[in-house]
């Protein structure tokens, strides 16, 4: 108890201008990360650089709480290729193997098959409803590296939200209390 008592004390103590510094540094620390995510969306090609294995489709090879790095590049999309697709109807991306490639000469159109490593069936009934094949516009990036369990993290914010907002408040605290 006493270090939140030191707290707030340290909070009365700060002067308007101390205070305003403090929430000015906050939000270039804010302005710095979106400016470092945008530009990895430019250098990757990707509207999502980096996301967190959700599930264990895609076990052995990665598992829950790994982070990929994305990259999508002009070079066709081959079977084999491990690729991290948004279907139409649902929110969250998911990340699969592509199993077959069908490209049609007279178009450039090509229609992508995937399933997960650790299902039993491909991808179809992950689809949209009658939805056979997925487009190139489906398609987010290309898994190009990973970090193992990093995204635990992200994880355990998402599925428990208090965690969130304490590890958040904290850290306000701590920079709002900060001397320089």
């Amino acid at each position: 108890m006493g270090w939140i008592a030191d707290s707030v004390e340290s909070i009365r103590s700060l002067q308007i201008r101390q205070v305003l510094n403090q929430i000015v540094s906050l939000g270039m620390i804010v302005t710095s990360a979106l400016i470092i995510w945008k530009g990895l969306m430019c250098v990757t090609g990707s509207e999502s650089p980096v996301v967190v294995v959700l599930s264990g489709s895609m076990e052995p090879g990665f598992k829950r709480g790994d982070i990929l790095f994305l990259h999508m590049s002009k070079d066709p999309i081959r079977t084999g290729e491990i690729v991290v697709f948004n279907v139409d109807g649902r929110e969250i991306p998911i990340v699969h193997r592509v199993i077959k490639v069908h490209e049609r000469q007279d178009s450039e159109e090509i229609e992508i098959l995937t399933k997960g490593d650790n299902n039993f069936g491909d991808d179809r009934l992950l689809y949209a409803h009658g939805q056979l094949w997925l487009q190139k516009h489906h398609i987010m990036g290309r898994a190009v590296g990973f970090l193992p369990y990093v995204g635990w993290v992200t994880i355990i914010m998402t599925e428990k939200p208090i965690i969130k907002y304490l590890l958040i408040g904290a850290l306000g605290l701590l920079v709002i209390t900060s001397k320089e």
